[in-house]
């Protein structure tokens, strides 16, 4: 590493790493794309799956779509970070991407269910985990069939793995309530902006005016 490179390293603090999980229908992709929308600073880690694309969704936006086979042999070659399977699908985070995003500086979220979670949290013991709940069975039920795209048998069997989801809440650092829908996008906002707000962090990216102010 040149000289350079270990001035810009020292000026720039690392970012954090968020782990953000919920069970299907808790609303946690709507809250994610409004909150980004104002702090456009925040990256949203884009997986892997090897899942079919849904109408509207884009490949490289969305997620990066692949087949059974290219997933397995990035699997082989070690290129993520975690994976899981979910409703025969597979998911995984990209290692690399994600590891150089947060070197920069960057906050970065990974939208993940629990066992993608547990998995990064064993690797990267720093990361902040967020759990995002419905307001109560009921609602989650109604948000689930007012999609309109599942079947009845699709809608049981996604409340059932909610369910077994939801009992993994408690190994989060924070809880968001998805009841009031503006209330939990400022709840959700409020934990990155804090977080960001640290003295460690500050004392990186504030130094120029810290400085001025101390001399």
């Amino acid at each position: 590493m040149t000289q350079t490179q270990k001035t810009a390293d020292s000026s720039t603090a690392k970012g954090t790493l968020y782990v953000v999980s919920a069970p299907s229908g808790a609303g946690k992709t709507s809250l994610l794309k409004a909150v980004l929308e104002q702090m456009p600073e925040l990256k949203l880690s884009i997986s892997h799956t090897t899942r079919q694309q849904r109408p509207g969704e884009v490949n490289g936006v969305d997620y990066h779509f692949v087949g059974v086979e290219e997933f397995q042999q990035m699997l082989e070659k070690e290129n993520f970070l975690e994976h899981a399977e979910v409703f025969g699908n597979f998911y995984g985070t990209s290692r690399v991407w994600l590891e150089s995003q947060l070197e920069q500086g960057h906050d970065v979220i990974l939208e993940i269910d629990w066992q993608g979670a547990r998995q990064v949290r064993e690797l990267m013991p720093e990361c902040r985990s967020i759990f995002i709940l419905p307001p109560s069975q009921d609602e989650l039920l109604s948000r689930l069939t007012g999609r309109g795209q599942d079947s009845e048998e699709v809608i049981q069997s996604r409340m059932a793995a909610a369910n077994q989801e939801i009992q993994h809440y408690d190994e989060y650092d924070y809880i968001v309530i998805n009841d009031n829908f503006d209330l939990a996008c400022q709840e959700l906002a409020a934990i990155f902006t804090a977080r960001r707000l640290r003295k460690d962090s500050q004392k990186i990216r504030q130094q120029a005016l810290l400085k001025e102010l101390l001399n």
